[in-house]
């Protein structure tokens, strides 16, 4: 079974930060609260759904999670899941809600089978596929709520819609929404402090009222706690929701378990990935429970969350107590916000969410990795999504079996430099932790991860030298990999050096502009003994 829970191993660690958690809970909050009422409005299931969701799954995920420090809600893949429930199921809510709840169970059972750690072998280009996909998918959707009409929750129908929306567009929606999106991005640019939804949010809604704009707008919103919402348990509705329920755990997972590696690089920390996908379950059976959307680890709350000071399932829990408040006090305030200004806001997550790192190396990247990133964002939009992550997976396996050969990574040796004397620059015999990384055989999504974790766990090293003498390929994963173990050296201060290099991998990190660029020419060197004088040279 997986660890105990952080308040219960770790409960002095809420004492000692709890100022910090409760500032960073409250800032999480903040820039929840209108993507829990957008993701709400745009699952179908309405403003009320969305709160009611980031309240459930933001609470019980934190306090029965694997990492302390993340915040989670309702998300885009969850969310784009959703609508599509809604749009099959739309005379009988209750199976939506009773698929959402089983999602949940599934993500438990992940949990506690030891799941987690498969993360690792989803391959970048099927994650940057998939992502980029939610993204577009995410923009059509909205493109005609922006425009002042309402749009079905389907990619295509949306698409054919769109014409006769742009003739007869209501101005003043697309105004207000257009606005939303300037917000968003001029107070990005100008602070990372205060969140531009929030900021268009405030802004935009007094706005219209004051102005009587003819808009459509949110409507009443409950101002009730929950109610219980059992799903019918027979075997026809049983049926229905075993695949809706299995899709929301397999994406809910991968995007949590994905923002607990940033908040790992974050933290310095190691989170417990079979925890974590136990409490994310949690959340999403009790979210179903009461008529929620489901949510997963949210990026941006939980970076927000840990540059203000959260570090604990505190910063977790705060944050969905302040939903609950702000939901209990402000409900009919938030009734009057205008549907294209929640638009502009998810507009903004959905171009946030698309992968342009990875679209701007698609032409450099090995053709491989180009066909299963395409394959994947094409069937994103325009099929399914678990066929496409589905079919994501089965090609790269294919990639993958015609590229076999050893995966193992050697033992790190410490490099003992006796030094000449006699070199001037050099002149004391000295003993630096400097280790040796020996990467045998290619180097991909499937051991790229484990390299990060080999080198991150030397906490006395003084350099790091990566060694490729013995591989002869790369992938888009294993790029990426490099160059943010790279910056996160480099950012604590110890030099780090690649070396032995060979053409493939060298061809492949020159043409995405990581090595020389991110990694500099001076930390490329033909083998061990330059690599190892070089940082020395560097240290002294």
């Amino acid at each position: 079974m997986p660890g105990r829970p952080h308040w219960i191993t770790a409960p002095h660690a809420w004492l000692l930060n709890w100022r910090g958690d409760v500032f960073g809970g409250i800032t999480a909050g903040v820039i929840a609260l209108p993507l829990a009422l957008a993701f709400g409005v745009a699952s179908g299931l309405g403003a009320a759904a969305g709160m009611y969701g980031a309240i459930a799954v933001g609470l019980l995920a934190a306090a029965f999670g694997g990492t302390p420090s993340q915040v989670s809600g309702p998300t885009g893949p969850m969310t784009i899941v959703v609508a599509g429930l809604v749009a099959s199921f739309s005379g009988n809510p209750a199976v939506v809600f009773g698929a959402i709840a089983l999602g949940g169970v599934f993500q438990v059972l992940f949990g506690v089978l030891k799941l987690g750690a498969f993360i690792r072998y989803v391959p970048y280009p099927v994650v940057s596929g998939f992502m980029s996909g939610i993204g577009i998918i995410i923009i059509v959707l909205q493109a005609l709520p922006l425009l002042g009409h309402s749009g079905s929750y389907h990619v295509i129908d949306n698409l054919l819609k769109l014409p006769v929306a742009l003739s007869h567009a209501n101005l003043a929606a697309l105004s207000l929404g257009l606005a939303g999106i300037a917000l968003v991005y001029l107070t990005g640019r100008i602070t990372q402090r205060i969140p531009g939804a929030l900021v268009a949010l405030i802004t935009l809604t007094p706005l219209a009222w004051a102005l009587k704009l003819e808009v459509p707008k949110i409507g009443a919103i409950p101002l009730e706690l929950p109610t219980l919402h059992i799903p019918p348990l027979n075997a026809e509705t049983l049926v229905l929701m075993v695949i809706p329920g299995l899709m929301l755990a397999a994406l809910g997972s991968i995007d949590s378990l994905l923002t607990s590696l940033i908040a790992d690089t974050m933290t310095r920390s190691r989170h417990d990935s079979d925890r974590e996908l136990i409490g994310q379950g949690l959340g999403n059976i009790f979210a179903g429970l009461i008529g929620g959307i489901p949510g997963a680890g949210a990026t941006k709350g939980t970076v927000v969350s840990v540059m203000a000071g959260g570090k604990t399932p505190l910063a977790g829990i705060v944050h969905s107590l302040f939903l609950l408040v702000v939901m209990l006090g402000l409900s009919k305030v938030a009734a009057e916000i205008p549907l294209a200004v929640l638009a502009g806001i998810l507009i903004s997550v959905g171009m946030g969410i698309i992968d342009v790192r990875g679209l701007r190396h698609f032409l450099r990247i090995p053709r491989a990795d180009a066909a299963v990133n395409f394959t994947v964002l094409l069937l994103t939009v325009f099929v399914d999504l678990i066929k496409a992550v589905a079919a994501g997976m089965i090609m790269a396996s294919l990639i993958f079996v015609k590229r076999m050969s050893d995966l193992d990574f050697a033992p790190p040796t410490l490099a003992n430099t006796d030094e000449d004397p006699a070199r001037e620059d050099h002149p004391q015999k000295l003993l630096q932790n400097i280790y040796v990384v020996p990467v045998n055989g290619p180097l991909f999504f499937g051991n790229a991860l484990r390299l990060q974790t080999v080198v991150m766990a030397l906490a006395d090293a003084g350099g790091v030298v990566l060694d490729f003498a013995h591989s002869s390929f790369i992938d888009q994963s294993a790029a990426y990999t490099l160059s943010d173990l790279a910056l996160d050296l480099q950012g604590k201060g110890i030099p780090v050096a690649l070396c032995g290099l060979q053409e493939q991998p060298r061809r492949i990190l020159r043409l995405m502009g990581i090595a020389p660029g991110e990694i500099d020419q001076s930390r490329l060197h033909p083998d061990t003994e330059s690599s190892v004088q070089a940082i020395l040279k560097h240290m002294t």
